[in-house]
């Protein structure tokens, strides 16, 4: 099969042939329909996060149609519409057991530890997969693989509750999905921050308070707009030292900020402010099993709608695959590009 891998780190990816993958007994072989480019791979890429043996296929973000089932598989059919969960876990460790399985002992990522959706074939265990609705697009729910349950996760992981107020940081795929989960939550007022004018006017069409940090301290405007009082939540999205402490500083008393953009270089806090204010940072390492299902029935009601996230769709091909790297290492990309083998 085809398949575009990672073979040397900070390196272009490139075209490769390699077998289509059995499925093991628990496991099903899909053939894929859509794969998300994300920020993540990039990190992958330049050796910012460490990937698996080389050469390795990357893409986590990953929906399509099974097309063979393992010998043990009863609980699904040739022919379901799935999309998959990026982590491979045990379901047996203590971590597993208590429903916080990212972080399985023995857990592997596709597309970081073993071959993930760059391709046109990949087998999994059951364990991660999920149907998907009929009215839910492959390219809508790949992204949400990551994207939209990342968000997810860190509306959660920082107690996000109705009526609050929430400030995001970058307004790529994860972004956009957040906007419109905080929407869905109830929240007071969302204020979008980016340097991206049209990815600005996107978030005001969805009913976000853009502002734009090219043309304003976006500290100064966010105090002006909340009355120097601040906002409970912030996400930041981007993983850059400037908008992490950009987001401390941007916070209530009591504010709490998810980190969930990742990047190697550290950034320095304000003991002072922070401690007098109770402002608490708190990190976001990617989503829960039990979520999935919850963002599937948000998608289904039209509550989340990724129409207005992913912009663009690529064929399976290292040279397009390459230059949306290139574009999200420079922070020029479009909110979602979507591979279509």
């Amino acid at each position: 099969m085809k398949a575009v891998q990672l073979i040397e780190i900070d390196k272009d990816l490139e075209n490769r042939e390699i077998p289509t993958p059995e499925p093991k007994p628990d496991e099903v072989l899909i053939r894929i329909k859509a794969a998300g480019i994300c920020h993540s791979d990039v990190h992958y890429r330049d050796g910012i996060s460490f990937v698996g043996s080389l050469p390795i296929t990357l893409g986590h973000e990953v929906a399509g149609e099974i097309e063979k089932l393992g010998s043990n598989v009863s609980d699904f059919k040739v022919g379901d519409r799935v999309c998959l969960n990026y982590m491979i876990t045990c379901g047996k460790c203590k971590y597993c057991v208590q429903g916080t399985e990212q972080f399985c002992i023995i857990g592997e990522m596709i597309g970081k530890n073993v071959d993930g959706g760059y391709a046109e074939y990949i087998a999994v265990p059951t364990r991660g997969i999920f149907k998907l609705p009929d009215s839910l697009s492959f390219e809508h729910a790949s992204v949400m693989m990551c994207s939209s349950s990342t968000s997810l996760h860190a509306l959660r992981k920082t107690r996000f509750k109705p009526g609050e107020t929430l400030a995001i940081y970058g307004l790529g795929g994860l972004g956009i999905s957040a906007l419109q989960l905080a929407k869905a939550f109830g929240a007071r007022e969302i204020y979008a921050i980016d340097i991206d004018s049209g990815k600005l006017e996107t978030a005001e069409e969805m009913g976000a308070i853009p502002i734009n940090a090219k043309n304003n301290d976006p500290i100064h405007k966010l105090m002006e707009l909340t009355n120097e009082e601040g906002v409970d939540v912030a996400l930041e999205l981007i993983g850059l030292p400037l908008t992490m402490d950009q987001g401390v500083r941007s916070l209530a008393r009591f504010g709490r900020l998810g980190l969930v953009g990742i990047t190697a270089k550290t950034f320095d806090v304000n003991s002072y402010e922070a401690i007098c204010r109770e402002k608490e940072i708190i990190g976001v390492s990617d989503h829960l099993l039990s979520e999935i299902p919850f963002l599937l029935n948000l998608a289904e009601q039209g509550k989340l709608d990724l129409t207005k996230v992913v912009t663009k769709t690529v064929p399976l091909d290292a040279d397009a695959i390459n230059e949306i790297h290139h574009q999200l290492k420079e922070f020029k990309a479009d909110f979602r590009t979507v591979i279509k083998p």
